[in-house]
C-alpha cells in the first residue's frame, strides 16, 4: 500500500504539470514561431530508512522541440521568417539579450521596431529605432533599407541591420519568459549569409492533433491515479477494521 500510493500521488502530480505544459503548447498552436515544450516523466526511488518501496514520478526535461514550422506567405514587408539554425536577438523584458522566432514585427508610435509581443528588436549597435519612411523593406542578410518620407525611390537608405544569430538547439535554453537564451558558458555566432526571407512567417511548430490526443491521455491517466489513491485509502481502513476486530 505504501509503494501504491507514493506511485499514484506523485505520479498524479506530475501528470496535472504536465498537463499544464500541454494545454501551453496548445494555447500557442497558433504563436507565430513557437517552439514546443516535451514531455517526459520518470520514476526516482526515494532515498532514507527503511524498504526501497517508495518511488516518485518526477518530471524529466527533454527541452523543446527544435523542428520548424511551416512557412506563410504574407507579402508583409515586417514580416520575416528565419533559417532554421537562425534565431532573430530581441531585448527580454529584464533588459537581457534573447532569441525568437516570431517574425511578426512591427513600428510602435515612437518608431522603435518591436515583435507582435512588445519586445525591442535588436540590431548591431542595440535596439533598432526607424525614422519615417515611406517604404520599408527588410533584405536576406537582414538589412533595413528606408525610401524616406517625401523623397523619391533614388533616396533609398540603409539604417541598420537586424541582430540575428546561429545557433544549434543545444545551445539554447527556453526561459521562463518564453524566449530562447543562451546557455551559461555558451557565446552565439552572428548569422551570415542570406538567413532570412521577408513577406513570410514561420507558423508554430506545435502538432494540435497529437497534443489533444495527448490532453485526453493525459486526464485518464490522472483519473486513473487518483482512483489508485482512493483504493489505497480503503484498503488501508478495511486492514484497520480487521486489525481492530482481532484484538
Amino acid at each position: 500500500m505504501d509503494r501504491a500510493l507514493y506511485v499514484a500521488a506523485s505520479g498524479a502530480a506530475e501528470t496535472l504539470r504536465q498537463q499544464a505544459v500541454n494545454s501551453n503548447n496548445i494555447a500557442n498552436a497558433g504563436t507565430t514561431g513557437f517552439r514546443a515544450q516535451l514531455l517526459s516523466s520518470q520514476a526516482k526511488a526515494i532515498q532514507g530508512p527503511g524498504l526501497p518501496t517508495r518511488v516518485n514520478a518526477i518530471g524529466a526535461d527533454l527541452g523543446w522541440d527544435s523542428s520548424g514550422g511551416a512557412m506563410q506567405t504574407t507579402g508583409r514587408d515586417l514580416d520575416v521568417a528565419l533559417r532554421q539554425d537562425a534565431w532573430l536577438a530581441v531585448q527580454g523584458a529584464d533588459g537581457s539579450e534573447a532569441y525568437t522566432k516570431a517574425g511578426d514585427l512591427q513600428i510602435d508610435a515612437t518608431g522603435q521596431l518591436r515583435t507582435a509581443g512588445g519586445l525591442a528588436v535588436l540590431g548591431d549597435g542595440g535596439p533598432i529605432t526607424v525614422p519615417p519612411a515611406s517604404t520599408l523593406k527588410i533584405g536576406g542578410d537582414g538589412t533595413i533599407t528606408v525610401q524616406p518620407q517625401g523623397q523619391s525611390a533614388a533616396t533609398l537608405s540603409a539604417i541598420g541591420r537586424l541582430k540575428v544569430v546561429t545557433a544549434k538547439p543545444e545551445q539554447l535554453q527556453r526561459g521562463t519568459d518564453g524566449l530562447m537564451h543562451a546557455k551559461n558558458g555558451v557565446t552565439l555566432d552572428p548569422a551570415s549569409g542570406q538567413f532570412l526571407a521577408s513577406g513570410t512567417l514561420e507558423s508554430s511548430n506545435v502538432n494540435l492533433p497529437e497534443a489533444m490526443v495527448q490532453m485526453i491521455s493525459l486526464s485518464r491517466q490522472f483519473e486513473a491515479q487518483t482512483k489508485l489513491m482512493k483504493a489505497t485509502e480503503d484498503n488501508a481502513s478495511a486492514a484497520s477494521t480487521i486489525t481492530r476486530l482481532g484484538s
